[in-house]
């Protein structure tokens, strides 16, 4: 581990959100020294973030708290043409009008994170469709597009990964990473940004603004980058059966936010505790050591400080005492996600395929009917033996809720309405 002076730098690297640092001598002595302005893209293509995104805001986040100043970059205008990094297919396009409502929300889950404002560290939210959008192609190629190799970006993994699979890649998303160079040249030029910071696999993005910033405009600039979040057992970081895991409350609710931290593998709860909680070190050793079923603790730890972290300590209070009642004292609890049902439709009956899709547990009803043979599906505490089976009015428990449940863990309240 490398020893870093700052206290930017020594923070990130002690709790694991270090990958890569050019020139970390000569960062480390100016973060040090005085305060640096760094920033991180975010594209908009969903009208929310997702835990995907909380490792680069968790490093934005860090950094105001040691006193430099965060840049969150919209790419209101690279959102138009589609990052090509760690994808096979190009990105679906987006019209302006979609891509400004993404934006808009997506500003409200930052304010959780990041203190916004015009003086000292306060962090800037800035968004690349004011120069990208008004670029005029002929002396964008003459003054930027000539410092870049087509040789040397055939090298880059985004790239080469790309063409070894055979995979198209289209001359639109080729740009991609020259606009993206030319997003740090502007917000040196703007703000002063001297570091850019990502994923591993920007890298060759990052380097490319770094070498155009030099050669434009004779600034010396920074590259630091993360390591990409794999689970333990290799998985993706932030996937679920049911999909992305959102930030926003209305996509995926607190108690289900909650939930997700609470079933981390038993190899992954030291490190989450690390990137995703801002808990002191010498806590999270404590945590981390605890063996056997007593790690179950600390995932409850994760779970709470986590979700405490965007949805606030209340939220994540309540949803860990509607685990704790539903779990642990096997009670109904009031807090538990639910959908409504008309009366009609019920007194019809509502098939249980069709309930468990509704219930957000399968996206399908062969789904549904799978969870069913295994016996994964239960009404009421008891397992779902027949796929035919309706919820009809007798199901309903004295509280006039019906209890879907989908393994131990996740349940839903059907409510009559």
């Amino acid at each position: 581990m490398a020893t870093y002076k700052s206290d930017f730098l020594h923070t990130l690297e002690s709790r694991g959100f270090i990958h890569q640092v050019s020139e970390p001598e000569v960062l480390d002595q100016l973060a040090k020294t005085g305060q640096v302005t760094a920033y991180i893209g975010y594209d908009c293509t969903a009208a929310s973030l997702h835990v995907g995104h909380l490792l680069p805001t968790m490093m934005l986040r860090w950094m105001q708290k040691t006193g430099h100043r965060p840049i969150a970059l919209m790419g209101g205008g690279t959102t138009r043409v589609g990052d090509p990094s760690g994808k096979d297919e190009s990105r679906r396009l987006l019209t302006d009008e979609q891509i400004n409502e993404n934006l808009k929300s997506i500003r409200q889950i930052f304010a959780r994170f990041l203190k916004f404002g015009d003086s000292g560290n306060d962090a800037v939210m800035a968004n690349n469709a004011d120069w990208l959008n008004t670029l005029n192609y002929i002396d964008f190629l003459r003054d930027v597009g000539r410092h870049f190799s087509i040789n040397r970006m055939l090298t880059f993994d985004s790239v080469k990964l790309r063409l070894e699979r055979q995979h198209e890649l289209s001359f639109l998303e080729f740009n991609y990473m020259i606009l993206q160079a030319y997003d740090f040249l502007e917000l040196n030029k703007r703000y002063g940004c001297r570091l850019q910071m990502g994923g591993s696999d920007q890298w060759g993005n990052i380097i490319n603004g770094i070498d155009l910033g030099r050669r434009v405009a004779g600034a010396q600039l920074f590259a630091l980058t993360s390591p990409l979040i794999t689970t333990a057992s290799g998985a993706k970081m932030g996937k679920t059966a049911a999909g992305a895991v959102w930030l926003d409350p209305n996509l995926v609710s607190p108690y289900d936010y909650w939930q997700f931290w609470r079933n981390t593998e038993d190899g992954d709860v030291g490190r989450f505790l690390k990137l995703f909680t801002e808990l002191p070190l010498e806590e999270i050793a404590k945590l981390t050591a605890l063996k056997g079923s007593e790690i179950n603790e600390a995932k409850k730890v994760l779970a709470t400080e986590a979700t405490a972290m965007v949805h606030g300590r209340e939220e994540a209070l309540k949803a860990e005492a509607t685990a704790r009642t539903t779990f642990e004292e096997g009670a109904l609890a009031e807090n538990l996600p639910s959908f409504d049902a008309k009366k009609s439709e019920l007194e019809a009956g509502i098939g249980i395929l069709n309930a468990s899709v509704q219930a957000g547990f399968v996206s399908s009803t062969s789904e549904a009917r799978r969870q069913i043979k295994s016996g994964g599906i239960k009404v009421n505490d008891v397992t779902v033996t027949d796929e035919k089976m309706t919820l009809t009015p007798k199901d309903l428990t004295q509280e006039g809720v019906i209890k879907l449940s989908l393994g131990k863990k996740k349940h839903v309240l059907l409510r009559a309405v």
